[in-house]
């Protein structure tokens, strides 16, 4: 047996078996396109009786006017779906350019947060970098989350979290990952007009200033980092123009009569020659015409949850172990230089084998210059070597 007992229940005859096939082929919410098909292999088979032998009547169409039709068809489901393929690729195209940015900012900070003269940030300084990074990792959730209109994900958790989750009346949910991402204290103003992506980006900024002003970052690469800021930030608006710019609803409406009418008429001009054979051609044209509608209608808005949109969960979901792999090891890389900041040369600390790097001068002084060495390297003691 082909299928499993409790399918096999359920369609157990022919009419079954088609039926559902043709509804399930499109994807919800688009099953009235399988309805509106089996609509017209109906109709076809009431005018396919009309003109059998019993009733002796003849409505036939000429065959010569159905190109001149199919090519209005044809040309409309061509901009619809050409239109609905380049929203979903630029809206693909914008997540890559925010993950992008987030990446280089993310790699600038990591690599570049130090000052030679001053050696390896303090304390305070370090759990400032962790915070940038920290709202880095969080501004895919974020876009994300926006495109999607679901709200509340900025605010504080004060309380406890089920009376707040209470208060947002399951508008969103909560993300523990997400939340934990967010500085602490920040209050969304969403309800206000402000996207929270567009809110995290002023950290972003103000990170960068102090970072120039503590001697991190050189003017030329702060302006780097500002004109990679600003690219995530045209690339998002760019997907909230996708978002809030739907294809209008003049052309929806016309190209749906255009699809019922073409529907309607073709049996007319292929029942006289095909006869019974028309039934299952006309389903199969009118199946393949809503299809490729619907097809377009799904790709229409690509930030949801639909089968074929973008796999936004799964982007920002990448992003996020990704970045929090470099976070552990700058963690690791930055507490391994403060216990050596005050060894000699050559020192190395426990089984990282991590080892400053020290400039000196010509009579082999130091010139207590701070070089860190490179992060995922790990140095091996030189025990054992022969002079």
């Amino acid at each position: 047996m082909a299928f499993g007992f409790p399918l096999y229940q359920r369609c157990n005859s022919w009419r079954h078996l088609i039926l559902g096939f043709l509804a399930r082929c499109i994807h919800s919410p688009d099953r009235l396109s399988g309805y509106l098909c089996i609509r017209h292999c109906w109709a076809t088979k009431h005018y396919c009786m009309i003109s059998s032998s019993i009733f002796q009547v003849t409505l036939q169409l000429n065959m010569t006017q159905i190109p001149s039709l199919s090519i209005v068809v044809g040309l409309m489901l061509v901009f619809r779906n050409q239109t609905s393929y380049n929203r979903f690729w630029d809206g693909r195209n914008g997540m890559n350019s925010v993950n992008t940015c987030v990446r280089n900012l993310v790699r600038t900070i990591a690599t570049n947060s130090y000052n030679s003269k001053r050696g390896p940030p303090t304390a305070a300084e370090r759990e400032d970098i962790e915070r940038t990074i920290r709202i880095l990792m969080a501004i895919p959730y974020a876009v994300k989350n926006h495109l999607r209109a679901e709200w509340g994900a900025a605010w504080v958790f004060g309380g406890s979290v089920d009376e707040d989750l209470s208060s947002m009346h399951g508008s969103t949910l909560y993300n523990p990952d997400y939340a934990n991402l967010l500085p602490a204290g920040l209050v969304g103003h969403e309800d206000e007009g402000l996207g929270l992506p567009f809110q995290l980006t002023f950290f972003i900024d103000g990170f960068i200033k102090r970072g120039e002003e503590r001697g991190w970052f050189p003017a030329p690469g702060a302006s780097q980092m500002q004109a990679q800021l600003n690219t995530l930030t045209d690339a998002y608006g760019k997907m909230e123009t996708i978002k809030l710019t739907p294809i209008p609803v003049a052309h929806l409406i016309h190209q749906k009569q255009v699809l019922a009418l073409f529907g309607c008429v073709l049996p007319f001009a292929m029942v006289d020659e095909m006869g019974w054979w028309a039934i299952p051609i006309v389903s199969l044209v009118i199946f393949t015409l809503y299809g490729i509608e619907g097809i377009g209608s799904q790709l229409e808005d690509p930030f949801g949850y639909d089968r074929n949109d973008i796999k936004m969960d799964a982007i920002a979901g990448d992003s996020k172990v990704e970045i929090d792999v470099v976070l552990s090891e700058w963690r690791t890389h930055s507490k391994a230089m403060d216990a050596l900041r005050n060894q000699p040369a050559g020192a190395y600390h426990g089984d990282l084998c991590l080892t400053p790097n020290r400039n000196e001068d010509g009579a082999g002084r130091g010139n207590d210059k701070y070089a860190p060495p490179d992060l995922f390297l790990r140095l091996r003691s030189n025990t054992g070597r022969q002079a």
